[in-house]
């Protein structure tokens, strides 16, 4: 059973390498490339909206997409704690002061979701309207 452990404490060690990840530089691009990006944009934002999901929405998944991109490029898992961290990091700095319902997306406008709710509407009296007169007109030839 030891001697299990110990393997698997050994395979724990030798997969990051394997990987081709190394955090740390992982870890300075991040800080250096996305972070810089990201301070820049939010920079560019009233205070006031950092709690508008709309504001920040564009801005957020650019950052979430680079942490992705240089994961990519750098041989590194993708989520990992790395960016776990500097996500929490983020959040602390920038969303502190948000109402956890404020960051939620929210009902899309009318014009989109009317007819999503009024297509199947009518196809449906449509289907029937057929099937009823369909049902009318075979009556008499049975």
């Amino acid at each position: 059973m030891a001697h299990t452990v110990s393997l698997s404490v050994y395979t724990a060690q030798v997969f990051p390498t394997v990987s081709g990840c190394n955090r740390g530089y992982y870890e300075r691009a991040i800080n250096d490339f996305c972070l810089a990006k990201f301070k820049l944009d939010m920079g560019g934002l009233d205070r006031g909206l950092y709690c508008s999901w709309t504001d920040t929405m564009e801005i957020y998944e650019g950052l979430t997409n680079c942490t992705y991109q240089v994961a990519l490029r750098m041989d590194c898992f993708w989520p990992n704690q790395i960016v776990d961290r500097f996500f929490m990091s983020i959040h602390r700095i920038y969303f502190h002061d948000c109402a956890v319902t404020g960051r939620l997306l929210q009902e899309p406008p009318n014009s989109i979701l009317a007819p999503f709710i009024g297509v199947p509407v009518l196809v449906t009296l449509i289907m029937t309207a057929l099937v009823v007169w369909r049902s009318k007109r075979t009556e008499g030839v049975l």
